[in-house]
């Protein structure tokens, strides 16, 4: 099979099955991001998706779910999407739903009816990075998009009942600037319907854009304790039921619930951490962490 790109998924998709349909990432200009840097984008060709679709039982036997490969696999055209979709039922009839990463700008150039269509097909649940909902911190790391073109999207897809999952970038807005980020990114996802909102805490990994930013003093990091408080103030304004997971290796502790019916004791428990770490102690799991992405 073919992984130009490696193999990246979330940690809770562990047990799928694999499938490169794109290579590289489509934007692959956010200025925190250390992934796929060496990789021109690419579409995968029917006919290659074909021939590893046919390789998928003999690498990971029988698995329920594909979560397809590339930083932005939606980022396929529609038609490849569903012939893709199409092949997997045919080849692994295990499989119950397709997955991957997605950016915002994937879905714009797919009609509310396709994605209904790819929902009836078996897509569920892209894990989307939208990271933030203000307009002012997705420009200073370089998104691609604004907060009012990720609402128009994320509306689309609850109208075609194709389930997602969204991102939020904890710290993206840097120093002293982080509550106004967690109101805006809580404001964004109100009244919408995610499967679950996930979340990272930015880390400035050498070598990227942003770790140059800081070098120059264009862009000062938040502090550990200011992280806190803003994935505090996000939690504190949704209004969603979902599941909210907070379990990537970039977050200072890690936690999955269900919103809102754990809310109160999520903002206890997030309180009572804040209240029993240093600055110094969380600094250096910052600082140790930054060494492996």
């Amino acid at each position: 099979m073919n992984f130009q790109s490696g193999i990246n998924r979330p940690p809770y998709e562990t047990a799928d099955g694999y499938l490169q349909i794109t290579e590289g990432c489509s934007h692959n200009r956010c200025l925190f991001c250390t992934y796929f840097k060496n990789r021109k984008f690419k579409k995968t060709s029917i006919e290659e998706i074909e021939t590893d679709i046919k390789e998928i039982p003999q690498n990971f036997g029988a698995p329920k779910r594909i979560f397809l490969q590339g930083a932005d696999a939606f980022a396929a055209d529609y038609d490849i999407l569903m012939k893709t979709a199409e092949l997997i039922h045919k080849y692994v009839p295990s499989v119950q739903s397709i997955g991957g990463y997605a950016r915002i700008d994937n879905f714009y150039d797919k009609s509310e009816e396709q994605l209904t269509n790819m929902a009836k097909a078996g897509f569920s649940n892209p894990y989307i990075g939208v990271e933030s909902g203000d307009d002012f911190v997705l420009k200073r790391i370089n998104k691609g998009y604004k907060a009012a073109q990720a609402r128009e999207v994320l509306e689309k897809l609850d109208a075609s009942e194709l389930p997602y999952i969204v991102n939020f970038l904890n710290g993206a807005g840097g120093h002293n600037y982080g509550l106004n980020n967690a109101r805006l990114t809580a404001k964004l996802y109100e009244g919408l319907s995610p499967t679950m909102i996930n979340t990272s805490m930015l880390t400035i990994v050498p070598g990227t854009p942003l770790y140059r930013a800081v070098e120059k003093g264009i862009y000062v990091e938040s502090t550990e304790k200011e992280k806190l408080e803003e994935i505090y103030e996000f939690v504190n304004c949704l209004d969603n039921k979902t599941i909210f997971m907070n379990e990537h290796a970039s977050n200072l502790f890690h936690v999955e619930c269900w919103l809102p019916e754990s809310k109160d004791k999520l903002l206890s428990y997030i309180r009572e951490f804040m209240d029993k770490n240093n600055e110094q102690s969380l600094r250096h799991y910052r600082e140790t962490v930054s060494k492996v992405f």
